[in-house]
């Protein structure tokens, strides 16, 4: 036999070479099972519901933040500054010193009240008062008005979780079940229903998360749409153009940009969002980029998308922040304008003549705030540690009355006064649950080298870890409320693992199924049972009692 013979029936017979993977379907994975095919009809109840389904929740989240909004009638426990300070930065321009007796002038005739001459020293940037101040002008300077915003920034939370967990763990039911449980978390119904900084500051910091998402994802598409393909229509790693392609205009990034920057003006410990987000986009680069096929991705990520990465982020951030100072910079500098505004002109000509005075009355501002944060060490019955947080280990109560029988819906027939409270409290069953997921999101990104286990983490590390440094500071629960949306993408995120999926999955999914409904019962029961006292209303004494499972939740 020829040697040609040999070698044709050679390669008749040799084993057929496994077939090459898809590269495009590694940088940008499919919805839903991609091991199922999709039909026509599908495809489009698919579209349908990635949106109709997230607003369901929405909505249902805001049936349960809007109701009842004005009660209790009362300036709650730090609305009594942000509030007011709202309504004279909506009026003004910059905050203003009110008088000890203002709450009740306020809520027996507001339009009465006059708005202060005297500037007031605030601690916080302007933006979290300009939000709060919206919902004034548009409803007046009552309980409804100064909560509607925060209320509605809320409910779009929930639709923007709801997406974002969608396009993070590429499911629907995920992201709608992530949705379902911030919706049904305590302390964020509480914080919607409240006129605080803290959820404004949540809501810009998960914008920006989303908006890193897009942005990775439409990176990575375009990194996908110019590799090459194969005679079979399949894409191969190319290091070429994995190491050379430029990704050009990133608006999505932007967008976090100017979402982190609102983040800074509404809270400063938007700062450090804004360092771990940077990160957290970087390494998303050097992820895409080595998986599109080039062996040094750090460098390439160095020559082409780092400074971009810095450029669309840390300069929009800090110019968002100087603009949200715009009513405090136009206001006049002699003495009538805001908190410390005519400070540079009482310095005289020979300090930093050279800069603009609003510019160096403005850095003494900042700097004034800062020794004011870290010197803050006053007590107060319901601080508390980072440590205790996740575990809820002290609440705040934010009101708290005591109705006498046959008043404030206290039944007659009860022989002491009955409780009337808004504590500040996370769903316990869901908080609890969420310390075992965070624990399972960090094995999968420690040992799985899962990247969505990553951003979780990520989201979770940037708003938490960052209080462990200020032990001695006087610190609350509530501001966990910021990142309490990844503490339900954790949740979910175990939940898809529970559920199961490829060869697992039809042995897995039943008994996932299963365990998951009986979860998120057992959490809709704890947020009903705790309901009372998430709204204020009012319970005879012994039924307020047994909902306090700790002796530190009083």
């Amino acid at each position: 036999m020829t040697s040609t013979a040999t070698a044709t029936i050679t390669e008749l017979y040799a084993p057929s070479p496994p077939p090459r993977v898809d590269v495009r379907a590694i940088l940008v994975p499919p919805y839903g099972n991609p091991q199922r095919k999709p039909r026509a009809s599908t495809g489009v109840m698919t579209r349908l519901m990635a949106w109709a389904a997230p607003l369901l929740v929405a909505l249902v989240a805001g049936a349960l933040r809007f109701a009842h909004l004005d009660s209790p009638r009362a300036l709650l426990f730090d609305e009594t500054y942000y509030a007011k300070d709202a309504w004279a930065t909506i009026q003004q321009g910059y905050e203003a010193s009110w008088p000890k007796n203002a709450n009740n002038a306020i809520l027996a005739n507001p339009d009465a009240v006059a708005l202060p001459a005297d500037a007031g020293y605030a601690v916080h940037p302007p933006v979290g008062k300009w939000v709060i101040g919206l919902g004034e002008w548009m409803f007046g300077f009552t309980p409804f008005g100064w909560r509607f915003m925060t209320a509605l920034l809320g409910t779009l939370s929930v639709l923007m979780l709801c997406r974002i967990g969608r396009r993070l763990l590429r499911s629907t039911c995920l992201g709608c079940l992530a949705g379902a449980l911030l919706t049904l978390d305590g302390l964020h119904l509480v914080m919607s229903r409240t006129a605080l900084l803290d959820l404004v500051l949540m809501f810009f910091v998960l914008a920006a998360f989303g908006c890193l998402l897009i942005d990775r994802d439409h990176a990575r598409a375009r990194l996908a749409a110019a590799l090459p393909v194969d005679d079979h229509g399949r894409a191969y790693h190319s290091p070429r153009i994995a190491e050379t392609l430029r990704l050009g205009m990133r608006p999505w990034r932007i967008a976090a940009g100017v979402c982190l920057g609102l983040a800074c003006g509404t809270k400063w410990s938007g700062l450090l969002v804004l360092a771990c987000f940077g990160m957290l986009t970087v390494l998303w680069d050097v992820a895409s980029r080595r998986a599109a096929g080039t062996s040094t991705p750090r460098i390439a990520v160095l020559r082409r998308d780092a400074l971009p990465a810095f450029l669309s982020t840390v300069p929009v951030a800090l110019t968002v922040y100087l603009l949200s100072w715009t009513g405090w910079i136009l206001s006049p500098g002699d003495g009538r304008g805001g908190y410390f505004r005519d400070w540079s002109a009482r310095q005289g000509n020979g300090y930093a003549s050279w800069l603009p005075d609003w510019m160096t009355s403005l850095w003494h501002y900042q700097t004034e705030v800062y020794k004011f944060h870290v010197g803050l060490t006053q007590s107060h019955a319901y601080e508390s540690g980072p440590w205790s947080w996740l575990v809820l280990g002290r609440p705040v109560s934010y009101f708290y009355e005591s109705p006498r029988p046959g008043t404030d819906g206290c039944p007659v027939t009860e022989t002491a006064s009955c409780a009337r409270e808004i504590l500040a409290l996370g769903t316990p069953l869901l908080w609890w649950t969420a310390c075992f997921a965070l624990l399972y999101v960090l094995w999968q990104w420690a040992i799985r080298r899962d990247w969505r286990a990553g951003a979780i983490a990520c989201g979770v590390a940037a708003s938490y870890l960052p209080w462990f440094n200020y032990q001695e500071r006087t610190t609350f629960f509530f501001y966990a409320v910021v990142f309490a949306p990844y503490l339900c993408l954790a949740v979910a995120m175990m939940t898809g693992a529970l559920l199961g999926s490829g060869a697992w999955r039809e042995r897995r999914w039943a008994a996932g199924a299963i365990g998951t409904g009986v979860l998120m019962l057992l959490i809709l029961w704890n947020f009903i049972y705790f309901w009372p006292i998430y709204t204020g209303q009012t319970l005879p004494f012994e039924a307020w009692h047994g909902r306090m499972w700790l002796d530190t939740w009083i």
